[in-house]
């Protein structure tokens, strides 16, 4: 059975940092292009974060840019999101996500495993 579990989030101050963690079992996504997402209460899931599957290409939505860095070790099957200088703003539930194939993609539908999400809180 496919799991993908993320950990590492919790209550920071603002301007503070956080890093995620999310751990693949029942399959390697070596060669898989991984993703991380993101859900604030009242609004849809959004895209945070891509990279691919050599860890040569990333991509970030703007409001992260400069601040959250993807980054994968394929040898523990574990893809990473540091998050630094947080805003009140980034507060969610982040979810990691694994694409079907080493395509890198900023939708929801080009990913086909997810996690069950970590809650991520900043305050002011």
């Amino acid at each position: 059975q496919v799991q993908l579990v993320e950990s590492g989030g919790g209550l920071v101050q603002a301007g503070g940092s956080l890093r995620l963690s999310c751990a693949a079992s029942g399959r390697t996504f070596n060669r898989n292009a991984m993703g991380w997402f993101r859900q604030a209460p009242g609004k849809e899931r959004e895209f945070v974060a891509t990279i691919n599957w050599s860890g040569s290409i990333t991509y970030y939505t703007d409001s992260v840019k400069g601040r959250f860095t993807i980054s994968r070790d394929n040898a523990k099957n574990t893809v990473y999101l540091q998050m630094n200088n947080l805003k009140p703003e980034d507060t969610a539930v982040y979810y990691c996500a694994a694409a079907m194939g080493v395509v890198t993609s900023t939708a929801r539908y080009g990913y086909a495993y997810w996690g069950q999400g970590t809650q991520v809180t900043v305050s002011s």
